[in-house]
């Protein structure tokens, strides 16, 4: 495995940038320089990050999200000691 985390990464199992691997080995997100535990999905390369909004959930049973716009910084956590 390489030691980056990709440019796009989802947590949900129907997206087509799932990757039960990477997560499993844990893959942290900083976005504008503020460690999120709440990211649903990110893409480095567009600059974006979708964050779940607390407990809410849509009609389909999934988390609600918001996309924000900013610099996203993925690392993998077994590198933070």
């Amino acid at each position: 495995m390489s030691d980056t985390p990709p440019d796009r990464l989802s947590v949900n199992p129907n997206s087509p940038y799932y990757d039960a691997a990477l997560l499993e080995r844990g893959v942290g997100v900083r976005f504008k320089g503020v460690e999120k535990t709440n990211v649903e999905e990110y893409c480095v390369s567009e600059s974006w990050v979708r964050l779940t909004l607390g407990k809410t959930l849509d009609r389909k049973g999934n988390p609600m999200t918001m996309k924000f716009q900013g610099t996203v910084e993925p690392y993998f956590r077994d590198d933070q000691g």
